[in-house]
């Protein structure tokens, strides 16, 4: 009975350690958009490794930025561990943009700088992902 219980307990804290994997952003396939109540668009599709590879990303602050209390870009911290919305309410606050806004002036905003990657609406908020696999 010992070893029974013994076992469970074992079992059940490994699969609490490596729960968190399940879910990083390298099996990313959307943006989260559970913030917005009724979103009027699909979930943008965004695979993350993908985006990364292709755009030739190394550094997670080049999206997952900081900024400190004066505006400042802080330039070597990184808000990965967080989501967009810890940060970003649906209305703007202060200096900071909505969610929205954010999520366009960063994806968008690097699209349209770089000269690459989607910038209409449609491309990356697809009604149908499963037909762009």
């Amino acid at each position: 009975m010992k070893i029974k219980i013994f076992l469970i307990l074992t079992l059940s804290v490994f699969f609490l350690v490596l729960s968190p994997d399940a879910y990083s952003q390298e099996d990313m396939a959307f943006v989260d958009n559970d913030a917005f109540e009724n979103p009027r668009r699909p979930r943008a599709v965004f695979r993350h490794d993908e985006h990364n590879e292709l755009a030739q990303i190394e550094e997670c602050n080049a999206c997952h930025h900081v900024y400190d209390d004066n505006n400042r870009l802080v330039e070597d911290e990184s808000s990965e561990d967080q989501r967009c919305s810890d940060c970003h309410q649906l209305v703007a606050s202060g200096r900071k943009p909505p969610l929205m806004k954010a999520f366009h002036l960063n994806c968008k905003g690097c699209h349209k700088a770089q000269k690459n990657g989607p910038t209409m609406c449609g491309k990356c908020h697809i009604r149908n992902p499963a037909s762009i696999d």
